[in-house]
């Protein structure tokens, strides 16, 4: 019996945002007391609105925020809270789809997160919450059939994005509820594009029809 690196993507994701939290809270901790966040996560992955100091268009990191953003976190507190879905869920959503497939939807659920942020909100933000929402409706769909949406898609969307719906509208700070309702949205798009485009599940455990969704 040996330990296996099953899930490359997932567990590579987990590795770096453990590294940059550790980093975080120790070596290059905010000492000034201004701020929760470590001055890495601070500095280079936290998507901020476009015209503050750290998102000017001539700036190349600015478009590397844009998607970065999902790695950084707020403590350990908020790190393990999301990577306990994270790694729950992304194995098997990596073993379903693969891991050129998942990779291409955490990256594009990353940036219409930071895009969207970045443009109507005057907050900053970080954090995986937007990739956890879009794994929880993306496996929702894992065992669908062609042209059917499945049960557990509308129970889930009604629990889950229900509850970040009323919670953006009654709190004053819906940054994160706006993060969590957008990357669920992904999931379900993606969840119903992917699985109107697979048909039957070859033998490699990866649906087939998937080459021309990868560059999403």
């Amino acid at each position: 019996m040996r330990i296996t690196y099953n899930a490359p993507v997932i567990l590579t994701y987990t590795l770096i945002c453990t590294i940059i939290t550790g980093l975080d809270t120790t070596i290059f901790m905010d000492l000034s007391g201004e701020s929760q966040v470590g001055n890495i996560s601070r500095y280079l992955f936290t998507v901020y609105p476009f015209g503050s100091g750290y998102m000017n268009l001539n700036d190349p990191l600015t478009y590397f925020r844009l998607f970065s953003h999902v790695i950084g976190h707020s403590g350990w507190a908020h790190m393990v809270g999301n990577f306990s879905f994270i790694l729950l869920i992304g194995p098997i959503l990596e073993e379903k789809y693969g891991s050129k497939m998942l990779l291409s939807l955490i990256f594009f659920t990353a940036l219409v997160t930071g895009i969207l942020n970045a443009v109507f909100f005057n907050n900053a933000l970080l954090g995986a919450s937007g990739i956890v929402f879009m794994m929880i409706l993306l496996v929702s769909f894992a065992n669908v059939q062609k042209g059917k949406i499945p049960l557990t898609f509308i129970l889930v969307a009604l629990l889950y994005l229900g509850q970040e719906v009323y919670q953006a509208v009654s709190s004053a700070d819906n940054i994160s509820q706006f993060a969590h309702i957008i990357g669920g949205i992904c999931g379900g798009i993606f969840g119903y594009v992917i699985s109107g485009n697979s048909g039957k599940t070859s033998t490699g455990g990866k649906p087939t029809g998937l080459d021309n969704l990868t560059n999403f």
